[in-house]
């Protein structure tokens, strides 16, 4: 096991567990971002609506995978729904997100 993993856990990992427990991809980029392209599948809620969906979010009753364009907006997106009781992950970038999945 190496170092980051160790400290930080192993990222793969809880995505394919997430995955595996059929998790909501959540795409927190900008409108136009995501209309550039996307994962298939992706719900778009920008980061900067984010708070005013969590009541919809706790309604689908997933785990919840967070996505954008480089893996800064969507740590912030999973920090806000792990703090309103969703079980949320950062998946990072979408474009590496997507060869995850």
């Amino acid at each position: 096991m190496g170092l980051l993993n160790f400290l930080f856990g192993n990222k793969t990992n809880t995505i394919t567990d997430f995955k595996d427990r059929d998790a909501i991809i959540l795409d927190v980029r900008t409108k136009g971002e995501y209309q550039q392209g996307a994962i298939a599948g992706s719900k778009n809620i920008p980061l900067q609506t984010l708070n005013t969906k969590i009541d919809y979010i706790k309604k689908l009753n997933k785990p919840v995978i967070t996505c954008c364009a480089s893996g800064m907006r969507s740590a912030n997106a999973a920090s806000i729904l792990k703090r309103n009781n969703i079980e949320a992950t950062n998946g990072g970038g979408w474009q590496s997100l997507q060869k995850k999945l």
